[in-house]
């Protein structure tokens, strides 16, 4: 029998948080991810204690494909790069919506826009057409005004690099993930995990870039 979550791989892991079985493959990459692993599942344990090579090789791919979407950065670049995805990825759509990769390019455009706008002097606030897309916008504004404050049209235009290049992997590298909706939201979530970075609980104090 396939794997239920990759239909590509036979199944042959029990998985106790979805109750039935998947491939090794997806119980590697999709835990504590997509899967909430109970913290007495052996193979989480197993493989907290002794990684496997193919889930580095994974992971090391994950981090070079997001990087590439991101162009160069600086250090200070980065850490505005995971602090506004910690937020996307604690963000909950209002019902039954579901982020999807489009919602975030339109909501990381949108606030570039209106970044690359004041760094020249003109303070416009482009929302955009989608609600879930707009929640989301005005969720991560919260952050951005944070990071930018006092770090005048140098930061302004930093932080609008940042989120060009969250637009640019959203918008187009869709396609080299497999096509699906939320694939860019998925792989970030694996390489913040990798890192160590958990969701935000709330912006921290400003941010200013400086030379």
């Amino acid at each position: 029998m396939n794997c239920p979550e990759c239909q590509k791989r036979p199944a042959k892991r029990a998985c106790p948080a979805l109750h039935r079985d998947i491939c090794a493959v997806c119980c590697a990459t999709k835990r504590r991810v997509e899967i909430a692993c109970p913290e007495d599942c052996v193979h989480l344990d197993r493989a907290l204690k002794h990684p496997a090579a193919s889930v580095k090789r994974q992971l090391d791919r994950d981090v070079a494909l997001l990087m590439a979407t991101m162009g160069r950065l600086s250090e200070q670049q980065l850490q505005v790069f995971f602090l506004i995805q910690s937020v996307v990825l604690a963000h909950k759509p209002a019902g039954l919506g579901r982020l999807a990769d489009s919602d975030l390019a339109l909501a990381a455009g949108a606030l570039a826009g209106s970044l690359e706008s004041a760094s020249r002097g003109v303070i416009f606030e482009e929302p955009t057409a989608s609600v879930v897309a707009e929640n989301l916008r005005k969720e991560m504004k919260a952050l951005v005004d944070d990071l930018v404050k006092g770090g005048g049209s140098r930061a302004e235009r930093q932080v609008a690099e940042v989120l060009r290049g969250i637009e640019r992997g959203a918008r187009h590298e869709v396609a080299a993930m497999g096509g699906d909706a939320g694939a860019y939201l998925a792989l970030v979530a694996r390489v913040l995990q990798q890192h160590g970075a958990a969701p935000a609980a709330e912006p921290p104090g400003p941010l200013i870039i400086t030379p």
